[in-house]
């Protein structure tokens, strides 16, 4: 193996962490009720709601999406980020998480950029398209149902502007991907996405071994 891959120990990613991770105390308050309610592993790490602040940023992004919203982490650092008059279409299906997130998101001074939409997230997608709204978004986050993840990344890519990012969370599945044969369906689908990612001509992109695998997809 190549001695510049190597496994990121707890007390070196506790490094990272310390010179790099400039978490808001809200965010952080959030994260860490988070962590006290069922399904926390879903939460994004805070050094990825970072990142995803910082590529918002970098493309001047103004309109984006968020397929999954749970708590609201990831929705939150992306509105933080985005200019007075940016905007987030955050789907999902659960009122009771998403209570907490509409919560921080008053606290925080952003639930105005924020357009929540307690939908199932194909059918949030497919009426913006209707709408017209295809080739418009600048960002988009897919952070839900695994067995749907190509169809999402289909449809965002109609959605997204050409220079455009989408990032794909879990894509590396807690390592159930290299299962083989052994592998369950939404394994099957992620790992099924990854393959078709690469070999995909309209689209540029990088996998990070960030947390459970993230995939930046930018459109040509």
């Amino acid at each position: 193996m190549d001695e510049k891959n190597f496994t990121l120990s707890d007390e070196l990613l506790e490094y990272m962490l310390s010179v790099s991770l400039r978490e808001p105390e809200l965010l952080r308050t959030l994260r860490e009720e988070t962590a006290t309610k069922p399904g926390a592993q879903q939460q994004i790490v805070p050094e990825q709601g970072q990142l995803m602040a910082f590529l918002v940023q970098l493309i001047g992004a103004k309109k984006t999406l968020e397929v999954g919203v749970f708590t609201g982490y990831s929705a939150l650092s992306v509105a933080l980020a985005l200019p007075p008059d940016g905007r987030v279409i955050a789907c999902d299906i659960n009122a009771e998480v998403t209570a907490i997130a509409r919560r921080y998101w008053e606290a925080a001074g952003v639930a105005e950029k924020i357009t929540l939409k307690l939908a199932p997230a194909l059918l949030t997608i497919n009426e913006l398209l209707g709408a017209g709204e295809a080739g418009t978004f600048d960002f988009i986050f897919i952070d839900a149902d695994r067995i749907n993840y190509d169809i999402y990344y289909e449809r965002s890519l109609e959605l997204l502007r050409p220079k455009g990012l989408i990032m794909i969370d879990n894509v590396l599945w807690y390592g159930r991907v290299l299962a083989g044969e052994g592998m369950d369906a939404e394994t099957a689908e992620i790992d099924r996405l990854n393959r078709k990612l690469r070999d995909d001509d309209r689209i540029i992109l990088s996998l990070l071994p960030m947390s459970d695998g993230i995939t930046l997809v930018m459109k040509k």
